[in-house]
């Protein structure tokens, strides 16, 4: 062997274990710093958390509500299930970046829900290529959303301002994600039902000077089949459009003695067809309620 490759090969190899662990050190302190700033959402939503004073799910308690609602709760609660005061989920499945039929990539997350005041954080990682992903972070906390997503939680990829637009855009995520949590439907709480037909209801929650809608879509069954926004904001090149969205749920299990989907996708709606973004599995749900 030529002298000057040993020499070379020699240098090489602790050159390359430097870069490695510099790059491990950058990969490191973007998750740690990553996970300090979502730990203090959390605290904020979990510190504004409240109980509500309203009694355990009684089957007679919605007879007054639309009877396609009725029939989903009592599907979904059996007597004497207490209220949720907060939810723990995680997920994992496909987001999509973009429009191309191949832009699918894989993510898992972890989700907070309160339920009394609306408000939730998801976290989540997207994996770009092996050893490095997307940390999102989309939130609506004490009546302010926050939708920010970072490479290894370091090099931002999207900040959005926190204006009333985002705030209730979450809050419409908040509300078309209740079938996770269904005692936030129930009479007194924050949500009121407006009916429309046999098989379909308006939801509606107010939060401060915020207040949005929803229409359930139910399975003959009971299950909450659809939930549709006519004009939930869309960010185009910069600015909002309201657009059709909606979220679909199936595989409905025991969790917490509810019944609760397991699985779902979320779409926008657009002129040219439906333009699914996620789709995955719940795999784990725990939570909180009133008598614990």
């Amino acid at each position: 062997m030529n002298p000057s490759t040993t020499i070379i090969t020699n240098v090489a190899v602790p050159a390359v274990a430097l870069i490695a662990l510099g790059v491990g050190i950058v990969l490191l302190f973007g998750f740690l710093q990553w996970r300090r700033a979502t730990d203090a959402l959390r605290a904020r939503l979990v510190g504004g958390a409240e109980a509500s004073p309203c009694p355990p799910f009684e089957e007679a308690s919605v007879d007054a509500l639309p009877p396609p609602v009725a029939r989903y709760l009592r599907f979904a609660l059996a007597d004497g299930q207490p209220r949720v005061v907060t939810a723990r989920l995680t997920s994992r499945g496909q987001f999509r970046r973009g429009e191309a039929a191949d832009a699918w990539i894989p993510f898992r997350a972890s989700q907070l829900f309160t339920a009394a005041r609306p408000g939730f954080v998801w976290d989540a990682r997207m994996r770009m290529a092996p050893g490095v992903a997307i940390h999102v972070v989309d939130a609506y906390v004490g009546g302010s959303g926050t939708l920010k997503a970072a490479v290894a939680g370091i090099f931002s990829v999207a900040d959005a301002p926190d204006t009333e637009v985002l705030a209730a855009g979450e809050l419409m995520r908040w509300l078309a994600e209740t079938p996770w949590l269904p005692t936030a439907l129930l009479p007194g709480g924050c949500v009121e039902w407006t009916p429309l037909d046999d098989d379909s209801a308006r939801a509606t929650v107010k939060d401060g000077g915020l207040e949005v809608s929803a229409d359930f879509r139910f399975a003959p069954d009971g299950e909450v089949r659809e939930v549709f926004v006519a004009e939930r904001p869309r960010e185009v090149d910069g600015a909002y459009v309201p657009t059709p969205w909606s979220g679909r749920f199936w595989a409905y299990e025991e969790r917490g003695g509810m019944r609760v989907p397991a699985e779902g996708v979320v779409q926008w709606h657009l002129p040219g067809g439906e333009l699914p973004y996620w789709r995955g599995k719940i795999t784990m749900a725990r939570y909180e309620t009133e008598a614990t």
